[in-house]
C-alpha cells in the first residue's frame, strides 16, 4: 500500500517511480494536480505552454501527461502529436473546460486516452491516471484494486479494466461508467432517467436516446458471441444480470 496516500502503490514495471508531465497555464491549478500525484509517489515535471511541454517531455520521457486543452501558444492537440514524437506509447489525460460533446470526442479522436472536464475532483484525476497506466502495462499495481463480479463478468475500478471469462474488454471512458452503474446494481431495472442522471455528469436536454446508443455500444463489446447479459425491459429500462448456469 501507499502509506500516503492509502491506496495500492502503483510504479512503474522496473519499481522506479511513474513519470507524469502536467501541462496547464494555471499555475495554481498545476502546483495542486502536481502536488496529489507527487502525493502518489509519483514523479512530477510540469509545463505551462505547448513548446515547454514538449521540451520536458523530451527530458522526462513521461508515463503518462495531464495535458490542458486550452493553452497560451497552441491547442492540446498539436502538443499531443509533438508529444507522440517523442513518446509514442505515452498515456494522455485530456483537461477541459469545455462542455460541447464534439470537443471531447475531438480529444479522444486526436490520440488522447481519456479527459476530465473542469472542474474536477484530484481523486478522480488520480484514478484516471492508474487505471491509464496500467490498462497500458506502463505500470504496475502492488496490491489488486476493489472489483465488481457479475457472473463472468469482472471490473477492477481502479485499474478501469474490465473482463469477462477472463478476456480482456475495451471499454470508453463513457461506456465504462455505465457499465460500472449496471454492474453495482445487478438484477435491478435502471430507467434511461436514473442511468442519465449518473453517468452523464452534463446536461444532454433530456435526450434519451443517448442512453440507447451507449448500451448498444456496451452490447457489442460485453456481449458479442457470448449469452447475452445486458436486457431491455420496455417502458421501463436496462438490467444487467449473470448467464444463469
Amino acid at each position: 500500500m501507499n502509506a500516503r496516500s492509502g491506496r495500492p502503490a502503483l510504479t512503474r514495471p522496473d519499481g522506479t517511480p511513474v513519470r507524469v508531465l502536467v501541462v496547464d497555464d494555471d499555475p495554481d491549478l498545476a502546483e495542486v494536480l502536481s502536488g496529489a500525484l507527487r502525493y502518489e509517489g509519483w514523479e512530477v515535471r510540469t509545463a505551462r505552454d505547448g513548446a515547454s511541454a514538449v521540451a520536458g517531455a523530451r527530458e522526462l520521457l513521461p508515463d503518462a501527461v495531464v495535458l490542458d486543452v486550452m493553452l497560451p501558444d497552441t491547442d492540446g492537440f498539436a502538443v499531443l502529436r509533438s508529444l507522440h514524437a517523442v513518446r509514442p506509447d505515452v498515456c494522455v489525460l485530456f483537461l477541459t473546460a469545455r462542455d460541447a460533446v464534439e470537443d471531447r470526442i475531438a480529444g479522444i479522436t486526436a490520440g488522447g486516452d481519456d479527459y476530465v472536464t473542469k472542474p474536477f475532483s484530484l481523486e478522480e484525476v488520480v484514478a484516471r491516471l492508474r487505471g491509464l497506466l496500467r490498462r497500458a502495462g506502463m505500470a504496475r499495481q502492488l496490491e489488486e484494486g476493489p472489483r465488481l463480479v457479475v457472473g463472468d463478468l469482472a471490473m477492477d475500478e481502479e485499474a478501469r479494466e474490465v473482463t469477462r471469462s477472463g478476456e480482456l474488454i475495451e471499454l470508453s471512458p463513457t461506456e465504462f461508467e455505465l457499465l460500472r452503474f449496471l454492474m453495482r446494481n445487478p438484477r435491478r431495472v435502471l430507467s434511461k432517467t436514473q442511468i442519465l442522471d449518473r453517468v452523464w455528469s452534463y446536461d444532454f436536454g433530456g435526450q434519451a436516446h443517448v442512453v440507447e446508443l451507449y448500451i448498444s455500444y456496451l452490447r457489442k463489446k460485453v456481449d458479442a458471441g457470448r449469452p447475452p447479459m445486458i436486457h431491455t425491459v420496455r417502458g421501463a429500462g436496462y438490467v444487467l444480470k449473470p448467464v444463469a448456469r
